[in-house]
């Protein structure tokens, strides 16, 4: 996608600098690993909600490194043998799977840390912005977000009935939806703007990213994933496949990316590169 691979390298870069100035211990070298690699999709949405509120790119790193530091972290706790115990991420060896799982929780606590780090850093803005951004970002991964959706996934697992449609929804909206909310909102926060319209659009975004997901857990390539596939189908989880088909699923998330694109017709043009994620997010094979 045109500007994904731009926007990585620039986190990635920024992720360095950062990094490199702590100590050279396990732990470091467990989150350089944990944040190595990935489609960045977080960051890119929070870099290109900047640019369409005009505000600047050395700003716009900050919370964009952020958000893929906390993304890394709920993927180092999540791959953890006591949640779906996964031993590949991102086509590489799980951090507990090459170092061990006292490695794995500190490094991802160590990351958990560095987003709040970050969106608190001086050259983010000012401190007002800096209070805001960390304030929702820890709405969006805490018990009121990300971290409920991942408890309701859990608890699904062990449940007597599979869970409806309207309740997967509710689930991924917070596991999956809270935090991609917040990186498409980042852009109009840092500028002091309402992100009301960016908000629908992430709604959209994240609920169409999940049902993407779904999709390819059953028929992508594991390869090209980076991960393992066919976990939903081996547990007998209720997924957006299961209850509404392929057919539907992908009906359903062509719909959502309509509506998504709809959401940010006040920007006109500029808003392109959103809507080019949007599209991105349904038609990616990992």
């Amino acid at each position: 996608m045109p500007g994904l691979e731009d926007a990585a390298a620039r986190i990635e870069a920024h992720f360095a600098a950062i990094l490199r100035e702590l100590p050279d211990q396990a732990v470091t070298r467990a989150m350089i690993h944990a944040t190595t690699g990935g489609k960045r999709l977080r960051g890119f949405l929070v870099l290109e909600s900047a640019a369409l509120h005009d505000v600047a790119p050395e700003r716009a790193i900050w919370p964009a490194t952020a958000i893929e530091a906390l993304h890394a972290y709920s993927l180092v706790h999540d791959d953890l043998p006591c949640m779906d115990d996964d031993a590949i991420r991102r086509g590489q060896p799980t951090v507990h799977v090459k170092w061990d799982e006292a490695t794995a929780v500190l490094a991802g606590d160590a990351l958990q840390a560095l987003a709040f780090e970050l969106t608190a850093h001086p050259d983010c803005g000012p401190a007002q912005v800096r209070a805001e951004l960390a304030l929702t970002l820890a709405r969006a991964s805490g018990a009121a977000g990300m971290v409920m959706g991942q408890a309701l996934d859990i608890a699904a697992q062990t449940a007597q009935a599979p869970l409806t449609l309207d309740q997967i929804t509710a689930l991924q909206a917070g596991k999956t939806g809270a935090l991609i909310e917040w990186a498409a909102c980042a852009g109009a926060r840092l500028a002091g703007d309402d992100p009301a319209r960016l908000r629908d659009y992430a709604a959209a975004l994240g609920l169409a990213f999940q049902i993407a997901d779904d999709i390819l857990d059953v028929e992508g390539d594991a390869d090209k994933a980076g991960k393992r596939l066919q976990k939903d189908e081996q547990a007998g989880k209720a997924t957006f496949v299961s209850l509404l088909g392929l057919d539907g699923a992908r009906a359903r998330a062509n719909e959502l990316v309509t509506t998504a694109c709809d959401a940010l017709a006040c920007y006109g043009d500029r808003a392109d590169p959103l809507r080019a994620a949007a599209r991105f997010a349904i038609s990616r094979d990992s």
